[in-house]
């Protein structure tokens, strides 16, 4: 029995019925289904095939429900994509206002509070990266650091700063109570800091009707990282989001750190 298994992302490519076939044939042990997009109608519909095809196949293929987590994004612009130049003072407001060249509004009120000048701020994926400078009423100041294009909803992130962001968004708890009743076996939480995130994942799904859901906790950032072993002992799996934590921490560090992860992930029985 192969001990590494293979998850594969149910998208547009692979809800067809002749494809997806293929794919359990060819080994795919977990269908994941990535709420961050869709509707429930269409998730619904692929979730159905993806049962419908493991009874058919007598294949024990699992079903994965990635949850869009708690995140940080641009607010909209005035134009389709604003140019940020190098050198520029560029302000985040938690202000509702339509961004222009000289400000824009971000999704986290409280970010305000979890700042302070000399932080960096990634946006985009890290394609922009800006300094804080100043901290002033509902407005971050940042001189930027490189130049891009910068466009309606993009990520946000703040490397190495503990933000007090929900561990579970109204938005994930909608969509875990939909994955319940769809009969999912786990969930991926994602953007976990810290063991109590997933301590509070566990109460809300035995709460629900969901307590055979196993919980896969992604590790995306800094505080994921240097509070791994609690997050190891109070989840089931361990997930290493090699993309979004190569924005928070240098990427060279990033297989360093896997290795570290999967050293203790394996020394406390838990498959990563």
């Amino acid at each position: 029995m192969k001990k590494t298994k293979i998850i594969c992302t149910i998208g547009p490519a692979s809800e067809d019925r002749k494809v997806l076939t293929s794919m359990m044939m060819n080994g795919m042990n977990g269908a994941r289904f990535n709420f961050s997009h869709g509707t429930y109608e269409e998730q619904k519909r692929k979730m159905d095939l993806v049962k419908e095809l493991r009874e058919e196949l007598g294949l024990p293929v699992s079903i994965i429900l990635d949850t869009k987590g708690p995140e940080i994004r641009t607010g909209k612009f005035s134009e389709k994509e604003i140019q940020l130049v190098e050198g520029q003072k560029y302000i985040l407001t938690t202000d509702e206002v339509l961004g222009n060249n000289e400000k824009c509004s971000v999704s986290y009120k409280g970010l305000i509070n979890d700042v302070k000048p000399g932080d960096r701020v990634l946006i985009d994926d890290g394609l922009i990266g800006m300094t804080v400078v100043e901290i002033k009423g509902s407005e971050i100041t940042c001189v930027v650091n490189n130049s891009g294009i910068v466009k309606d909803h993009k990520s946000i992130n703040v490397p190495g700063v503990a933000v007090r962001l929900p561990a579970i968004t109204d938005g994930d708890r909608q969509d875990i109570l939909f994955g319940i009743r769809e009969g999912i076996d786990f969930v991926a939480e994602s953007f976990v800091r810290k063991g109590s995130d997933v301590e509070e994942m566990r109460e809300f799904l035995d709460k629900n009707g969901g307590e055979n859901v196993k919980i896969i906790s992604k590790i995306e950032n800094k505080e994921g990282v240097d509070n791994i072993h609690d997050i190891i002992e109070a989840s089931d799996l361990i997930m290493v989001a090699r993309g979004d934590l190569g924005v928070e921490i240098p990427a060279e560090q990033v297989p360093l750190i896997q290795k570290k992860i999967i050293k203790a992930c394996n020394l406390e029985g838990k498959p990563v």
